[in-house]
């Protein structure tokens, strides 16, 4: 049996997203921009993946940005409102669990004269609301704040964030990073009062190097890539036609039944918690259980036992989980998110994530659960020799 529980670090893309893509590959594969038939029919395509992506935000198809992930999808987004705000203050805020392409953009900002306001987290990962508000001032020019953490699966309280700021007059620039939350969570734009939205294609079954950014229509930013004025302007170059079209697919088909989907990935995740919890001592669930936390991510502390080397031990069995960001996992040092937490070097040092698709079953968690068990009780008796 194989078994592939690191679907937070990217997924499998499903076999229609597939073949639409290599229908673009290889016989929708004009340039949009040209004028004769070839441009014009995918053209038409790629419209159609906008429209799959704005029904889903429940958006207009102008607020839809496609970029080529998740990364530039989160810079685009910060870079451009920070180039359209500049005049108007130099504070920032966000918090000290951010994905790298979130917290590199605000180091680097720290370096051109703004200052950053880095928000603390509780041993949970979520964020002090009284915390935000006591930073926030006349000059604050841009939050951002991610929806669920992509290690812990913590669900940080954007629609309280939104409601907060909709009371300022001079209100900052709101971004979100949904790359974990998008087609795992329900919600609009409009209920968490963001302006700034960011996806990605390989995170829900779609394919890599393509994202989107939802821009809400009364919010200016500025580009980072200048050329053939492609997506409005917004973001120059060819369109990734294949990828698009991918994107879309991959979109329309997590939407649809989606409340059933996160209804089996919460079940999945609490079959594996109980197991763990009733056939292995000394555990510890990092983060948020229950409701306060996303349905397809869990992150659990083996003490006693190296993380690396229990995932080494688990991929023997054809089992595929991850220490922690697919972004980070390969630099050394600890999970900046986790440290955030407050959590002791050797509950980092045997933390295990494990993160689950709607494609996962019941008959897998089970096979880990005896496989986990089987690997720490063997893992902690040489540790303890």
């Amino acid at each position: 049996m194989e078994v592939y529980f690191d679907n937070s670090a990217t997924t499998k893309p499903d076999k229609e997203v597939v073949d639409k893509m290599v229908m673009a590959l290889t016989v929708y594969y004009g340039n949009p921009s040209s004028l004769h038939q070839k441009g014009v029919e995918v053209e038409k395509m790629l419209k159609q993946a906008r429209k799959q992506v704005a029904k889903a935000f429940r958006a207009d198809t102008k607020e839809i940005i496609f970029t080529s992930g998740g990364t530039e999808s989160n810079n685009l987004a910060l870079y451009g409102a920070l180039h359209a705000k500049k005049r108007q203050g130099k504070k920032l805020i966000t918090t000290k669990v951010e994905h790298p392409s979130v917290l590199n953009v605000f180091r680097n900002m720290e370096m051109e004269g703004y200052e950053v306001s880095y928000l603390n987290v509780d041993p949970f990962g979520r964020i002090d609301i009284k915390e935000l508000e006591d930073c926030l001032s006349e000059e604050t020019i841009l939050i951002s704040i991610m929806h669920v953490n992509n290690e812990t699966g913590t669900i940080q309280p954007i629609s309280e964030v939104g409601r907060l700021l909709n009371r300022y007059q001079n209100k900052p620039l709101f971004h979100v990073d949904a790359i974990q939350s998008f087609g795992k969570i329900l919600f609009t734009p409009q209920e968490i009062g963001a302006d700034l939205i960011s996806i990605s294609g390989h995170k829900i079954h779609g394919p890599k190097g393509i994202g989107s950014l939802y821009v809400k229509k009364d919010c200016r930013i500025v580009p980072l890539l200048l050329g053939g004025e492609q997506e409005a302007g917004m973001r120059s170059g060819t369109e990734n036609v294949p990828g698009i079209i991918g994107l879309g697919t991959a979109v329309e088909l997590i939407f649809d039944d989606i409340e059933n989907k996160i209804i089996k990935m919460r079940k999945l995740k609490n079959r594996l918690i109980d197991g763990i919890q009733t056939e292995i001592d000394d555990v510890k669930i990092n983060g948020i259980s229950g409701e306060g936390s996303a349905p397809h991510i869990v992150n659990i502390s083996f003490l006693g036992i190296k993380g690396e080397v229990l995932l080494h031990m688990l991929e023997q069995d054809h089992i595929y989980v991850s220490t922690g960001s697919a972004c980070s996992s390969k630099k050394r040092g600890q999970s900046h998110v986790l440290k955030e937490m407050g959590l002791k070097d050797e509950e980092i040092e045997s933390a295990i994530r494990f993160s689950f698709s709607h494609h996962n079953k019941e008959e897998e968690i089970d096979y880990v659960i005896e496989k986990v068990k089987h690997h720490v009780k063997n893992l902690r008796k040489i540790m303890r020799r």
